[in-house]
């Protein structure tokens, strides 16, 4: 599943929609809206996140954030370390090739690293 997908499965459940009402009203079969959730499917298109963020009444910060959740949450991650240095190439393929070998609070450390590793380059 991916972070959109259990935000979205989240708001259904809190609002007691189901899949089939939900992906009536937005214009998707109740198929690809389980497959959006359980992350079979790609990071849907800004209409459609659009029209999820409407049909769920979302607004401001919420809204922006929800879209940043879809932009992050692309079941299959490509990267091209062409031109980065070695340990990049190397990080890179260290992760996808055991990402599935880490557990919830593995992967919180290594998020929050990488997070922090962006915050002191921005300052």
């Amino acid at each position: 599943m991916t972070p959109l997908g259990k935000r979205i499965r989240a708001l259904r459940r809190e609002r007691g929609v189901s899949q089939k009402e939900m992906a009536a009203a937005i214009g998707v079969s109740p198929a690809y809206l389980s497959a959006l959730e359980h992350g079979r499917r790609g990071a849907p298109t800004w209409t459609l996140v659009q029209k999820i963020i409407g049909y769920f009444n979302i607004i401001w910060d919420d809204a922006e954030d929800f879209q940043r959740l879809a932009e992050a949450s692309h079941p299959r991650v490509k990267l091209n370390t062409a031109g980065l240095s070695p340990a990049a190439t190397e990080l890179a393929n260290l992760l996808a090739a055991n990402i599935d070998r880490l557990d919830e609070a593995d992967v919180a450390r290594i998020s929050a690293v990488l997070r922090q590793a962006l915050a002191d380059r921005r300052e």
